[in-house]
């Protein structure tokens, strides 16, 4: 039953892709293509998949528990929270939180997640800032 949601669900999305690619305006000055054939390709191949999945669904899921689900919208606030802080507190104190909450929540101990969030955020921040020279957040310290 879930897949034929979802399948139905990509089917309409695909509709109104395809929909809105017609609300396109064309200039006299465009691409053999023109700028309407990309959205059209992704909502046909979108159009295609949903249908896949409507006509053919796999068995049904089983779903976790209550406490799994709330697992699971605890994390996707840790993501939310580090996103919303990241221009703020910059790159190594939320990488270092969430982290280390997630090394948490997927079964380290305290000390364990303490060192995994570490860890994390000062290797990611040697690659790519020091190593590859990439921008990353600063935080209130400059770092």
């Amino acid at each position: 039953m879930t897949d034929r949601i979802f399948g139905s669900l990509m089917v309409l999305l695909a509709a109104f892709f395809i929909w809105a690619a017609f609300q396109i305006q064309l200039s006299f000055i465009t691409d053999p293509l023109g700028p309407r054939a990309f959205p059209i390709i992704i909502g046909v191949v979108l159009g295609l998949c949903g249908l896949v999945v409507l006509l053919k669904p796999d068995p049904e899921p089983e779903w976790p528990q209550l406490s799994r689900m709330l697992e699971i919208a605890a994390a996707t606030i840790v993501f939310l929270a580090y996103g919303q802080l990241l221009p703020e507190l910059g790159f190594l104190i939320c990488t270092f939180f969430a982290g280390g909450y997630l090394a948490w929540r997927l079964g380290c101990g305290w000390l364990e997640a303490i060192v995994a969030g570490a860890g994390t955020s000062i290797g990611i921040y040697v690659v790519f800032h020091l190593i590859l020279g990439l921008s990353l957040a600063r935080g209130p310290f400059g770092f």
